[in-house]
């Protein structure tokens, strides 16, 4: 056989190459772990605005370059400069202290930051009298004027009534059942007895739009 004959080899199979998986970028990884935590997507974004300032004021250095006196610094820019209220002032310190204690894994000089963290006076809370509920009632209509109603009978804050599922209400026992409330607890609350036949309407209601659909 002439070597004009012989087979031509086949080409060797290329392997593709495999890229080493890219770290997630650290606002990114904060996102997450903030998920993970079950922490509320508006508590969420309001510590990724905090962490991003602080970032920003030191000039887009690496949070792992910094410590407690950076952390000194920033604070006492928005006490000083921004003039922030004490509730903005602790939740810049919150996101801050969340960046280095759950993402970064890096410990801190707290007790130097301690200064920083406010302390809140007591003020007595504002309360509507029964005929100020009633006219703000009266002035609502819908589905928004069944929610606030549901929200004022048992207590609900803002998210946990719109959490709320069919099956957490007992219409029977006149109660709901709030899961996941403030600190991730569950609680039974009440299901006032004006909003037990408007609430039955809208779910049949609800009920009926969707077989149309």
């Amino acid at each position: 056989m002439t070597q004009q004959n012989l087979p031509r080899p086949f080409p060797s199979p290329k392997v593709p190459e495999t890229k080493p998986p890219q770290e997630k970028k650290l606002l990114d990884r904060y996102r997450d772990i903030i998920d993970l935590k079950h922490y509320s997507s508006r508590t969420g974004d309001t510590y990724i605005f905090w962490v991003k300032e602080f970032i920003l004021f030191h000039n887009k250095r690496h949070p792992k370059e910094m410590g407690a006196p950076e952390i000194n610094q920033f604070l006492t820019h928005l006490v000083t400069d921004k003039k922030i209220s004490a509730s903005s002032q602790n939740q810049a310190l919150s996101a801050v202290l969340f960046l280095y204690r759950h993402v970064l894994h890096i410990g801190l000089d707290e007790a130097s930051l301690s200064e920083f963290r406010p302390q809140r006076g007591k003020t007595e809370p504002t309360v509507l009298s029964k005929d100020e509920v009633k006219r703000v009632f009266q002035n609502m209509t819908g589905i928004n004027k069944l929610i606030a109603q549901v929200m004022y009978g048992g207590g609900l804050r803002v998210m946990e009534c719109m959490r709320l599922r069919v099956k957490d209400i007992d219409f029977d026992n006149h109660t709901i059942i709030v899961r996941d409330g403030k600190g991730e607890d569950d609680r039974i609350t009440i299901l006032a007895d004006s909003v037990i036949e408007p609430l039955r309407l809208h779910l049949r209601y609800v009920k009926s739009s969707q077989r149309i659909c």
